[in-house]
């Protein structure tokens, strides 16, 4: 039993890096379903300013890392609602939006350690 689950867990993670690539897709047939995975292209709208002028950049970046989980659950109810900012300075906004993410799942994880 234990040798399928990882076997599982292998072809979700190969598959997983597979469609990492630019412009990539995979297509995955089952008996029951196809599902075509494809991963994110290039953003059009870096370094373009928004409808009222603004460019994100790091600290954009890092407060939208921190409050991405909430965001999340908020747009599953509100389509007008992303957790990404697509008016971006690049690198810089995802370096940050990474930083802002990790630290919730860093400080998460160390009140859950504590209360055991």
């Amino acid at each position: 039993m234990k040798k399928s689950v990882m076997l599982v867990v292998a072809a979700i993670l190969l598959l997983t890096l597979a469609a990492c690539a630019p412009g990539s897709s995979v297509q995955v047939n089952t008996p029951e379903a196809s599902i075509q995975l494809s991963a994110a292209g290039a953003n059009p709208l870096i370094n373009q300013p928004d409808a009222q002028g603004r460019i994100a950049r790091a600290g954009a970046g890092l407060w939208h890392g921190i409050i991405a989980p909430v965001t999340l659950v908020f747009s599953f109810f509100d389509p007008n609602i992303r957790m990404y900012e697509v008016h971006n300075i690049g690198s810089e906004y995802d370096v940050g939006f990474l930083l802002g993410l990790t630290t919730v799942i860093a400080l998460l994880s160390l009140f859950i350690r504590r209360r055991r």
